[in-house]
C-alpha cells in the first residue's frame, strides 16, 4: 500500500483555495498510483479559525466544499479534516472531524476525542468531544483515525497542562488496528520536532502497528506550523519524515523498513520558522513590502536578513535614523549590511527634530536633568518617521524588539514598539546571537558590538539589564517551564533576590506588552499568543 501525507499550507477561511490544494493532491496521488491520501487537521479551513467558527455560513461553506471534493476521491481513499455541525444538539455546536472517503463514497466521520484548551489552544470553546474510537475497513486493512491531540495524552507530553480522563490509544489497543492515521495541526516551537517524534513512536509501540502523521505547514497569524509529517513502523522506528516549513507530499511505502536518520537542528529550524512566519503573514494578506528601522545593532540586522529571505531584497526598505548619540559604526555597519543583502537603505537623521522637541519642552522641564524622558523622545521620533514611510508607501513596519527586552520592559511605547509584526518578540537575545552567527551577510562588527540603545552617552544594555547569559535562562525557566523563583535560583545558582527582581519586572511590564504588535510564536510560551496574565495583580 502506498500512502501520501499531503503536507499543505492552508489559508484560514480560503475554502476555494484550500479545496483546490486537496483536489490537486488527490490528482498527484492517483498519478503516482497511491491508494490513500492523508491531509492535515481542519484541512478545509486551516488551523485555527477561532471565532470564525461561530459564523454558520463558515461551517456551511466548508461542508459544501467537502461535497464538491467527494467525486475527486473516486479510485482512491482520502482523509480530510473539517469543522462540521454537531447534529445531536448537545452542548457545543460543532465537531472537529476527519471525513473518510473511499472510491468516491463518504464512509463517515471520525470526531476528535481530546480537545485542548490550554496554551494556544481553545478548542473546547467550539467543539464537542468525539465518542468511540471506530475502526474502518479500508483496502483490506483495519485503520484507526486520530486527530492531533488524540495521541499526545498517551505519551504524557502535555507539559503538565492537562490529564485527560480518556486515552484514545489505550481504547484502540483493544481493537488491534493494522494502521493508524493522524491528521495534525501541531504548531512549531523551539526543539519541538524531537518531542513530536517520540510521541508517535510511543503510539506505534503500544498499538504494534505503523503510524502515519500528516501535519499542517505554514503560518497563520502568530502560529507557525512546521510540517515534518512522518511515518513510523510497528516497532516504533522512524522510517520517513517530510521536510520542514515547506509544502510537500510524503510518499509512504508500508514495506519500507530503512530507518530515517534525522538530527534536529534547533537554530536552523528557528530561522526557518521566522522566515515562514514573515512570508505567510505578508503573502496571505496580500502585503508585499517590509520596512525596517536599521540601527546597526544585531536585532534589526537579523530582522532585515529574515525579511530579505522571506520577501526578496526588492521588497525590503531599511531606514537608518542616527542621532547625536549614534556611534559612527552604527551607520557604517547598517550601510554594509544593506549592501551585503542588496536592500535599499535610506538615512533620515533625527537630530533636527530632537532639538525642536527639546526646545519646545525646555520651559516646562526647566531645572530637570536629562533622563529616560529625553531618551524615549528619540525612540518616539524614530517611530513616527518609520510609520510615516509605512503610511505613505504602503510598507508594513517590522518591529525588531526581542523577548529579553520585552520581558524587562526595555522598550518604548509608541517608539521602538511600533510596527505591524514583531518578528523576534519570542526570541531571546542569546538565540539572536546564535541565529546571526550563521548568516554570512551580517558584518562581524555587528555581532561583536556591545548591545546599546544609543539614547545617551556611553549607554549599554547592561546599565539596565542583567547580562543576557543570566537573564535568558531565567526567562525560559519562569515563562516556559513555570518554575518558582526559589527553584530557578537553585537551578541557575543565582541569588534569589536577583531572580525575584527579574520576575517582578516581567509582571510590571505586562501593560507594555499588551500594546505591542502581534508577534511570531516560536517557543512553548510566547508573551502574546497562549499567555494571558492580568495587568493589575499583586503576584511577584
Amino acid at each position: 500500500m502506498q500512502i501520501i501525507a499531503a503536507q499543505i499550507n492552508p489559508i484560514l477561511g480560503d475554502f476555494e483555495g484550500n479545496a483546490r490544494k486537496v483536489i490537486e493532491a488527490l490528482q498527484r496521488a492517483k498519478k503516482r498510483g497511491a491508494q490513500v491520501v492523508l491531509f492535515p487537521e481542519l484541512t478545509l479551513c486551516g488551523y485555527f479559525p477561532d471565532d470564525l467558527l461561530l459564523d454558520p455560513t463558515f461551517i456551511d461553506a466548508m461542508e459544501k466544499k467537502l461535497q464538491e471534493i467527494g467525486p475527486h476521491t473516486r479510485g482512491i481513499c482520502a482523509l480530510i479534516g473539517l469543522a462540521r455541525w454537531n447534529e445531536s444538539g448537545q452542548e457545543k455546536p460543532l465537531y472537529n472531524s476527519a471525513a473518510i472517503f473511499a472510491d468516491g463514497k463518504l464512509l463517515g466521520f471520525k470526531n476528535k476525542t481530546l480537545l485542548p484548551t490550554y496554551d494556544v489552544f481553545d478548542e473546547r470553546r467550539y467543539f464537542e468531544p468525539g465518542g468511540e474510537e471506530p475502526i474502518w475497513e479500508v483496502l483490506g486493512k483495519r485503520i484507526a483515525v486520530t486527530i492531533c491531540e488524540d495521541v499526545w495524552q498517551h505519551a504524557g507530553k502535555l507539559d503538565g497542562y492537562v490529564d485527560y480522563k480518556r486515552d484514545p490509544i489505550e481504547e484502540l489497543k483493544k481493537k488491534k488496528p493494522d494502521l493508524v492515521f493522524n491528521l495534525s495541526a501541531s504548531p512549531y516551537s523551539f526543539k519541538r520536532v524531537d518531542t513530536r517524534v517520540s510521541v508517535f513512536q510511543a503510539v506505534a509501540k503500544t498499538l504494534q502497528c505503523p503510524v502515519i502523521l500528516c501535519n499542517q505547514v505554514g503560518a497563520n497569524d502568530q502560529l507557525v506550523f512546521d510540517g515534518h509529517s512522518l511515518f513510523i513502523d510497528a516497532k516504533g522506528t522512524l522510517i520517513q519524515m517530510a521536510s520542514g516549513f515547506v509544502e510537500e507530499d510524503l510518499v509512504v511505502d508500508l514495506n519500507d523498513t530503512r530507518p530515517h536518520k534525522y538530527t534536529e537542528d534547533p537554530i536552523h529550524d528557528l530561522h526557518a520558522a521566522l522566515v515562514l512566519g514573515v512570508r505567510d503573514y505578508f503573502h496571505k494578506q496580500g502585503f508585499q513590502k517590509a520596512l525596517i528601522g536599521l540601527s546597526g545593532g544585531i536585532d534589526s540586522a537579523l530582522v532585515t536578513c529574515i525579511a530579505k529571505e522571506a520577501l526578496g531584497a526588492k521588497n525590503v526598505l531599511a531606514i537608518t535614523l542616527p542621532s547625536r548619540f549614534s556611534s559612527k559604526g552604527s551607520v557604517t555597519d547598517s550601510a554594509q549590511l544593506a549592501k551585503n543583502l542588496g536592500v535599499e537603505l535610506k538615512e533620515v537623521a533625527i537630530e533636527p527634530l530632537f532639538k525642536q522637541y527639546l526646545a519646545l519642552l525646555e520651559p516646562m522641564f526647566q531645572g530637570r536633568s536629562f533622563d529616560e524622558t529625553e531618551e524615549n523622545l528619540q525612540s518616539r521620533i524614530r517611530g513616527m518617521i518609520l510609520m510615516a514611510f509605512s503610511n505613505k508607501f504602503g510598507y508594513i513596519l517590522l518591529n525588531t524588539g526581542n523577548k529579553s527586552e520585552m520581558a524587562m520592559g526595555y522598550c518604548t511605547l509608541y517608539g521602538d514598539m511600533a510596527g505591524g509584526l514583531g518578528v523576534l518578540h519570542d526570541v531571546t537575545k542569546s538565540q539572536i546571537y546564535a541565529l546571526a552567527k550563521r548568516i554570512r551577510e551580517i558584518p562581524q562588527t555587528i555581532i561583536d558590538k556591545v548591545p546599546s540603545a544609543e539614547l545617551r552617552e556611553n549607554q549599554t544594555d547592561l546599565d539596565t539589564l542583567p547580562p543576557y547569559e543570566i537573564l535568558d535562562p531565567v526567562l525560559e525557566d519562569y515563562i516556559e517551564k513555570r518554575l518558582s523563583a526559589e527553584e530557578i535560583a537553585k537551578v541557575r545558582k543565582q541569588p534569589l533576590e536577583l531572580i525575584r527582581k527579574i520576575i517582578e519586572k516581567i509582571h510590571k511590564n505586562e501593560y507594555k506588552r499588551r500594546q505591542a504588535p502581534i508577534s511570531i510564536r516560536v517557543t512553548q510560551k510566547a508573551f502574546s499568543k497562549g499567555r494571558v496574565i492580568p495587568i493589575v495583580h499583586k503576584l511577584t
